[in-house]
């Protein structure tokens, strides 16, 4: 259990069996009373916020997270299957876990995987992956504007935004928290 002077930013809880990280928090000391622990919570599962107001007193419940590396392994229909390095165990995960990381998953990418009771719910990629670009339009010599993007279509058929002088066959690191074109790595032939 915590207590209320515990809370702050980036503390995972739990309110009635349903895990959240706190995303801002604020202590209130009023002239007359208690001091006030006010937050905003996002839940892990739902992504829903939530408001509230915690008495210095009172007790808050931790949540029953375990946080694992696991190593991406293949794809199987509609399951992503990651292995542990150490067990060997297999976990299958569906797009409702992935979101649109499914896009980002290159065979044998080191992951970690937040698990709530035992349920995957939450998985963290590294910020960065390298991908080949397989469809976009020929840049055009000399076209070096700046902020002009064109879109672009990775081998998964993911489509990012890319600036004019990305050709067909260029390699390009993309990030993953954001989904969107960080620079060229590589030319293609």
């Amino acid at each position: 259990m915590y207590s209320a002077s515990d809370l702050r930013k980036g503390l995972k809880i739990e309110i009635e069996g349903q895990p959240y990280a706190i995303t801002d928090f604020q202590f209130v000391k009023p002239g007359k009373g208690q001091a006030l622990y006010r937050c905003k919570m996002k839940n892990l599962i739902t992504g829903a916020t939530l408001d509230k107001t915690y008495r210095a007193v009172e007790k808050i419940d931790k949540p029953n997270l375990e946080e694992r590396d696991l190593i991406y392994s293949y794809q199987d229909g509609e399951a992503y299957v990651f292995m542990d390095s150490g067990t060997y165990e297999q976990i299958h995960l569906g797009d409702d876990v992935l979101g649109d990381q499914r896009f980002f998953l290159v065979e044998d990418m080191e992951v970690k995987i937040l698990f709530f009771n035992n349920q995957p719910i939450e998985i963290t990629l590294p910020f960065f992956i390298e991908k080949e670009i397989v469809e976009t339009e020929p840049g055009a010599r000399g076209d070096t504007a700046t902020n002009v993007m064109k879109p672009a279509k990775i081998d998964n058929g993911y489509e990012i935004q890319v600036p004019l002088f990305i050709n067909q066959g260029d390699r390009v690191r993309i990030d993953t928290r954001t989904g969107k074109y960080a620079d060229r790595v590589s030319k293609g032939f």
